[in-house]
């Protein structure tokens, strides 16, 4: 039976992967982001790849006023939403905590918390409403230890820890699941927004090594979602094989 996927974060990397292996198995797809162009675009291809109708949102997960006006008119067969992927967020910069550019703390704050939370609470009614649900979080190797220079955004995703057991603990009887996913080092957009574009240091911080894929995450969101109804992952950390810890990778020389 088909579901509907909401998808955040859709226009690239880990979203634009979940939106493509969700579709793949006749799931209809509701993508979210902020490049309108990339959003289109992903709809057009997978409706003609997979023949299921997609519904493109443009909006900011920061601004709760966007989120509430995107996800609060949604046609009637649009809102049984069964599955979010919470997947938007960011790193921005590398620093001491006394050397931290608070624009990009505030980015990431709005962004990696706020932006999951105005989210989740336009489409938890929906799913309260049907009785049933899967929120699946998309967290990080840095919510679980918290590395050098990685302060603020490693404090995001402890919050994103944090809030999926919470959520998980507040929604037990209202029959929704709750899940949160959370990868290693993996090649995407990722570094090379974290450092303002600069192609060199991002393609760095994957030197010599496989990193993870945004379709090897999508297989494990897919994975969690797709078991039976009584079976839950709470958890789920996702590494590379040369990677055991947030800064320990065995890279190998040229």
């Amino acid at each position: 039976m088909s579901r509907t996927v909401l998808i955040t974060g859709a226009s690239s990397g880990i979203g634009k992967a979940c939106a493509e292996k969700f579709a793949s198995s006749g799931d209809q797809l509701i993508i979210c982001g902020r490049r309108k162009e990339r959003l289109e675009e992903l709809s057009k291809n997978i409706e003609k790849e997979s023949g299921i109708s997609v519904l493109p949102l443009c909006f900011d997960v920061r601004k709760k006023q966007e989120v509430d006006k995107a996800l609060g008119k949604l046609p009637y067969h649009w809102r049984k939403i069964d599955v979010l992927v919470n997947n938007a967020g960011l790193a921005l910069g590398l620093s001491g905590i006394d050397g931290g550019d608070p624009g990009e703390w505030d980015q990431m704050i709005d962004t990696n918390i706020k932006g999951l939370l105005y989210v989740s609470r336009a489409v938890i009614p929906l799913m309260k409403e049907y009785g049933r649900g899967h929120i699946i979080n998309i967290g990080s190797i840095a919510g679980v230890e918290t590395y050098p220079e990685g302060n603020v955004y490693c404090a995001t995703k402890h919050a994103v820890a944090s809030l999926s057991k919470a959520m998980r603990i507040d929604l037990l009887h209202h029959g929704i699941k709750v899940s949160q996913v959370c990868p290693g080092a993996t090649e995407t957009e990722f570094s090379l927004v974290r450092f303002h574009g600069d192609r060199e240091k991002a393609a760095e911080v994957y030197r010599g090594f496989r990193p993870l894929s945004g379709v090897d995450v999508a297989e494990a969101v897919y994975f969690v979602a797709n078991l039976p109804d009584h079976v839950n992952v709470n958890d789920m950390l996702l590494m590379p094989t040369a990677q055991a810890s947030a800064k320990l990778i065995h890279r190998e020389e040229p």
